[in-house]
This record gives C-alpha cells, structure tokens and sequence, in this order.
C-alpha cells in the first residue's frame, strides 16, 4: 500500500510540471489524494510543504522589478492595520458568543487576519495551543483557503475587477500565501506581481502579533519567528533590478517558481489530514466563516472604492 501512495503522488508531483496544470486543480488532486489513498510520507509533508513555498516566493522576486515591489507592497498599509485589528477583537468577541475555546477562537482570527497556517504555527506555540487546537485551527483556515481559491478569480471576473484591484483584495482576503499566489496567478501576472508583495508585508505583521497574543494571554517567554524567506524575496528582486543578467534568466526562474507553488498546493491538499478535517466543529467552522467573509466583503468594498 505504501508503494501506491508513493507513486499515486509521484505521478501527481509529474502532472504538476506539465502545462496542462493548474493551481486549484494540483489543490484538488491533493485533496483527493489524502482522502482516498492518504500521503505516504505525512510526517515530513509539512516541512517539505514549508520549505518549498518558501523557495518559491523568493524565486517569484526574480520577476519582479524593485521599485514595482515597494510600491505595491505600500498599497493597502492602512486597511492592514485596520483589517488585521477588527479581525482579531471581532473573533474574541464572536468566539465568546459561539462558546469557542479561547485559545481556538484566537488562533483561527490570528489566521484569518494575516497569513493562514503560518500565523497559526507561529503564535500557537505561545499560547500553549494544544495539537487539538492546533488542528482545528489549522483545519478551518485550509477548508476556507480551499474554497477562496476556486471562487475569487471568477468574481472578480465577474465583477470587472482590475488586475491591481484583484492582487490588492486576494493578498488581503485570502488567508495563506500559497492560495493568494494560486488565485492572483490564475486571475493574471500583473495580479500575481501585486498580490505577492503585498501578502508578504501583511505576513511582517506575525511578529507584532505575536508580541500583543503574549501579552493577552500573560505569556514572558516568547520566541519571535522572523520570516527570513521575505528578506530573501527582497535581495531577488534587487538581483532583478540591477544584476547584468538577460531578462530571459529571470523569467526562466520566476516560471520555475511559479511551477513549484502549483506543486506546493499540491502537496499542501495532500497532506490534508482526515483527522484534523473531522476535530474541525461547526462552532469553531463558523466563526471562520463569518470573520473570512466580514474581511472579504469589507475589503472587496474598500479596493473597489479605491480607498486602499
């Protein structure tokens, strides 16, 4: 059995390479793959899955211009701080009234507000998040990340949405970076090139968050988990700024890049564990829902306003 689920997803890994892939539909062949099948290597998946995505943002930076980068991560400074600061009271107050865990009810407005799972990993250890909680959590934000991947590029087709409309209102609405790329990808380049940047100034935000969940919940220890992968997106862009390389090189490792983050969505549907989709109850289901959908709606009405 090991060696079909070895090479169910080695044939999957392949199909992914070819130009016939695409971002929500290695997410789906992923999916599929965990609730049939199952992964063959669940325990190094994870890591894998982080180090790839990490690998291929940075390699997303050789295709973009510097100055491109600082002004499109610019963009939405101010609906950042407000979105991220609603999302989390909103979710205290909201997981009270739901009878959600505390802890549960912080680290899914901790995902919800600023970068999905990775948000979760990085303020769960602080607040002493148990592997239930962890899970739940991480179960809620997957299901809606999986959902927002195959719905935001048609609405906003059909809702005329330019493509700095679309990568402004996916880096903000979208939960974890993979899906944000996926989505802005499949919209359009000029979508990925904003939606990029802009998504990893909001991941900065992890560590102030960080800072403030320690203090809610009286914590003195805290471990700051610096993003190194975003300085390193910063030092390829400067490369393809001012490196003297053909732009053919560039663009050689930025469609690399792009091929790796349908693999990592891939795998990231893969590895999708039964057992955290079925922990997953409908309070702690709800409360995802309403504070993904207040910060979709609200930020979808701020970019179309163009007050970002």
């Amino acid at each position: 059995m090991q060696t079909l689920r070895a090479a169910i997803l080695v044939l999957a890994v392949l199909f992914c390479l070819t130009p016939w892939a695409s971002p929500p539909l290695a997410l789906a062949i992923g999916v599929v793959i965990a609730l049939t099948v199952g992964h063959p290597w669940p325990e190094a998946n994870a890591r894998v899955t982080r180090i790839l995505l990490q690998v291929c943002v940075v390699g997303l930076g050789f295709g973009m211009n510097l100055h491109q980068v600082i002004r499109a991560g610019s963009i939405g400074i101010v609906i950042t701080i407000v979105s991220i600061t609603a999302t989390v009271l909103a979710g205290y107050a909201l997981g009270r009234a739901l009878r959600v865990e505390k802890t549960t009810a912080h680290l899914i407005s901790a995902g919800t507000a600023i970068c999905g799972g990775s948000a979760i990993a990085a303020v769960g250890p602080v607040i002493d998040a148990s592997d239930e909680q962890m899970s739940v959590s991480l179960g809620t934000v997957f299901i809606l990340n999986a959902f927002a991947l195959f719905l935001f590029p048609p609405i906003g087709v059909a809702l005329g949405m330019s493509q700095m409309q679309f990568g402004v209102w996916s880096a903000i609405a979208i939960h974890d970076t993979s899906s944000v790329v996926g989505a802005a990808s499949r919209f359009g380049l000029e979508a990925l090139q904003i939606a990029t940047p802009v998504k990893l100034a909001r991941a900065l935000w992890i560590v102030p968050l960080t800072i403030v969940t320690a203090a809610m919940f009286r914590r003195r220890d805290v471990r700051l988990a610096v993003p190194w992968f975003i300085v390193f997106f910063l030092v390829a862009s400067v490369l393809r700024t001012w490196a003297p390389a053909p732009p053919a090189f560039f663009e050689a490792l930025t469609s690399i890049a792009r091929t790796g983050l349908t693999v990592t969505l891939l795998l990231i549907g893969a590895g999708l564990s039964p057992r955290a989709l079925r922990a997953v109850g409908p309070r702690a289901l709800i409360l995802g829902v309403i504070l993904w959908a207040a910060i979709s709606v609200l930020s979808l009405w701020a970019v179309m306003a163009a007050i970002v």
